[in-house]
């Protein structure tokens, strides 16, 4: 193989290596850090203790209270004897351990129904039920002895997650992601080394694979910016979207290290086979061997002869 051909495949080779990087990062993020329910509560858990995250679940748990008190006309006067009381109720509730447990517990359930859901073949939207903390709530204003506070009704107050008609998109899209996080990787590394082994010049393949690796992460943590930003922007007004942002936040760190971990491992990489190449041979110690020396001696037919005129010159 011509050293001109070797060149030229080695460089697809590594493009492909480092275009496949950030993209199995991505997809191994998706397939086994999101689709963890353990890592995915572990994850979720300090957002109990986050001030936007606690004002959001209390506007959402007390307007739904609300809701629930105004389609029952016998109760319907707690309304206005109620309503001031119910959002300050709420937010104190999420400032105990209860509503933490309550927390990890609603993530876990809401996890696993999701799970299901996308390894599922039956079209049924994901709900999340509120009627435990909407009883925690009721339970504190009894509690306070506010007026009518034992008649608020709790029920079964299920909340949409995911609808129904985008469970089928989602579903293939996640089965794509789940076979994409462990073959990505691979060829990405397969890639790669098939690219340093056939490369002319290996220490250059190896510096360009380690910039390509940088500026492959260095675009994966872009992308993740990017999307938060137009994550925020397509949420509805009513959304909070500072509770919307830590958990966007929060679900991304891994991906976020991962990005910034092949910036660096990148950048290291190149900046060692540079280096490598750049800096003078180290001198010799006193007991290192010295090289084989040969010494040919020209035999006499093979010595110039001397002219008579030069001899006698």
């Amino acid at each position: 193989m011509s050293i001109r051909l070797r060149s030229a495949l080695s460089a697809a080779l590594l493009a492909l290596a480092c275009l496949l990087a950030p993209c199995g990062a991505l997809a191994a993020w998706a397939a086994y850090d999101l689709a963890d329910t353990g890592r995915y509560v572990s994850t979720m858990a300090p957002l109990a203790g986050d001030p936007a995250v606690q004002g959001a679940v209390a506007d959402t748990v007390g307007a739904q209270v609300m809701d629930e008190v105004g389609d029952r006309p016998e109760v319907r006067p707690l309304r206005s004897a109620v309503g001031p009381y119910v959002h300050d109720a709420v937010r104190s509730f999420t400032r105990t351990e209860t509503f933490r447990a309550a927390w990890d517990s609603a993530n876990r359930a809401l996890h696993d129904a999701v799970l299901h859901a996308l390894r599922d073949d039956r079209e049924r939207a994901v709900r999340v039920d509120l009627a435990p903390v909407t009883a925690q709530v009721k339970r504190r204003l009894t509690d306070q002895h506010m007026p009518l506070a034992a008649r608020i009704p709790v029920e079964h107050t299920a909340v949409d997650v995911l609808p129904a008609q985008d469970l089928d998109r989602l579903r293939k899209g996640f089965h794509v992601l789940e076979v994409a996080g462990f073959w990505l990787p691979l060829a990405a590394v397969v890639f790669a080394v098939a690219g340093l082994a056939v490369a002319a010049c290996r220490r250059r393949a190896l510096t360009a694979t380690g910039l390509g690796t940088a500026l492959g992460g260095a675009c994966l943590a872009l992308a993740v910016a990017v999307g938060r930003r137009l994550t925020l922007a397509d949420l509805p007004e009513a959304v909070h979207r500072p509770a919307a942002g830590a958990v966007y936040d929060a679900l991304t760190t891994t991906l976020r290290e991962a990005s910034w971990l092949l910036v660096t491992v990148g950048l290291a990489v190149a900046l060692a086979a540079w280096l490598s190449r750049h800096l003078p041979p180290r001198p010799r110690g006193p007991g290192s061997p010295l090289p084989d020396l040969t010494v040919t001696i020209a035999s006499p037919a093979d010595r110039p002869s001397v002219t008579g005129t030069s001899a006698q010159a």
